[in-house]
């Protein structure tokens, strides 16, 4: 089994309250149970703190992987994302109050990045819990994007990890409409870690 870092964020100005908070939790103990050697991280939502923090976690810990959670809340899926956009919104302020004073995030690096997954075997783990999900191409512009971003960054360098994904999560209470039936109901924190632990199980396995 893989050594794995399992992060989310805390709340930001649209969202006082972040479902990942509780996430990041449970998932972490789901898979200590299953015997993997799990990290749990919440970042707060800030650049300094992603800046600081995601470097001293992955030299401390040396994880094969990492699985990132964050909210998005208007989503009526869980979300895959399958690349980091190389840009973050100048006009938005971090939870700090901070903003970014370049749109890029790397000086002369690439538009964007591939996230390093099996996206499609992470995908199939998460449909068979029977919560919506879907493979993304839109990580965003705020700090979801950029921590993958960040994670991708250092998965190039020696001794980096393996795999990394970034996994938007809907809102708690978010509505949505089951494949099996027409009547809408809303996302339980519940539905979003039965889905969370299929992917960080199949992101796991070597």
């Amino acid at each position: 089994m893989a050594r794995l870092l399992v992060t989310g964020f805390g709340p930001f100005p649209r969202a006082p309250v972040n479902p990942t908070v509780a996430l990041v939790t449970r998932l972490a103990r789901t898979a200590r149970r299953q015997g993997i050697d799990c990290v749990e991280h919440v970042f707060d939502t800030s650049y300094a703190c992603v800046d600081r923090e995601l470097p001293a976690l992955i030299a401390a810990h040396r994880p094969d992987a990492i699985v990132m959670f964050g909210l998005a809340a208007s989503r009526k899926r869980v979300s895959i994302e399958v690349m980091a956009r190389n840009r973050a919104a100048i006009w938005l302020p971090d939870a700090t109050g901070a903003m970014r004073s370049h749109a890029a995030i790397e000086s002369g690096g690439p538009a964007s990045r591939r996230g390093l997954a099996p996206f499609m075997r992470l995908m199939a783990a998460a449909r068979a819990t029977r919560v919506p999900a879907a493979l993304s191409r839109d990580a965003g512009n705020y700090l979801c994007n950029y921590v993958y971003w960040r994670a991708l960054e250092a998965a190039r360098k020696p001794g980096g990890p393996r795999l990394a994904v970034f996994v938007h999560v809907p809102r708690v209470g978010q509505t949505f409409r089951p494949r099996a039936c027409s009547k809408r109901r809303e996302f339980t924190l519940d539905e979003l870690a039965r889905a969370g632990r299929a992917i960080i199980l199949a992101a796991s396995r070597r």
